[in-house]
């Protein structure tokens, strides 16, 4: 399977090459007691994670066998096309739920 890779858009090459100066070093401030007090989070003990937070209902990953029509045409419509299966999906049980049908 062929795979096709974006470039990064980024010039790591040059960052990679890049030697810091002494001076360079002069720009960075010192950190303080206060600035590595404020570093983590504590509430009542207990260290605050940061970042996203967790879903109530995430996501879960499955492997699923499609028509290869029906793949190529949600992949037609763009970028997201996994998010507008579901959508489809949930608007489908929405429909059946309505009639009280089960399949």
């Amino acid at each position: 399977m062929t795979v096709k890779k974006r470039p990064l858009g980024s010039d790591l090459q040059k960052v990679d090459t890049h030697v810091i100066a002494a001076e360079e070093y002069e720009e960075i401030p010192e950190l303080t007691d206060e600035d590595l007090a404020r570093a983590d989070l504590y509430h009542g003990g207990k260290l605050i994670s940061r970042g996203r937070p967790k879903s109530a209902a995430p996501k879960q990953a499955v492997s699923l066998r499609l028509d290869a029509e029906v793949l190529r045409w949600f992949k037609s419509t763009g970028p997201g096309y996994q998010a507008r299966m579901g959508e489809v999906l949930k608007q489908h049980i929405t429909r059946k739920k309505a009639t009280g049908k089960k399949a």
